[in-house]
């Protein structure tokens, strides 16, 4: 999986204002993450319009989360700020010569990528803001860990 550097920098300028516990201003945020302004901006429309930040005018104005950084999951802030590795819609538009993709019907292919991206919703969807705020050798998420969880989840063993 490869992020965009619109999701790395919308997720770090997230974290800061989590970090903060208190409302930042666009030249704050572009100044502690060597952003520029304007695309600290746009990064922060599409946040407050995904429901993660709320703005306030004025000189005491800035940027806050819309809600606590432990209810905030890692896996929606990405998808708002950049969409997923594979969407099965994918498959419903093709770039070739043909209408229709000629591997519609039968892709090896696609079980694949599905289960890709699968893995990758369970393990982002159970990351949140909070869990992220702290060093980075702080941060625990183990193949091991995720495997344990989903089992669980399953009823299966691990």
């Amino acid at each position: 999986m490869k992020l965009s550097s619109q999701e790395e920098y919308g997720l770090r300028c997230l974290l800061q204002v989590a970090r903060s516990g208190e409302s930042l201003t666009i030249g704050e945020l572009s100044r502690l993450e060597g952003i520029s302004s304007p695309n600290v901006a746009k990064i922060l429309r599409v946040l407050r319009r995904g429901g993660f930040l709320t703005a306030t005018r004025g000189q005491a104005g800035g940027y806050t989360l819309a809600r606590p950084a432990d209810q905030i999951a890692v896996g929606d802030v990405l998808a708002v700020l950049g969409g997923r590795l594979f969407d099965s819609a994918f498959c419903d538009t093709h770039a070739g010569v043909a209408s229709l993709c000629t591997h519609l019907r039968d892709c090896s292919i696609r079980p694949v990528l599905r289960t890709i991206q699968n893995a990758i919703d369970d393990v982002l969807g159970q990351l949140t803001l909070q869990s992220l705020i702290c060093r980075e050798r702080e941060v625990t998420v183990s193949p091991r860990a995720i495997a344990l969880r989903m089992s669980r989840d399953s009823g299966a063993p691990a």
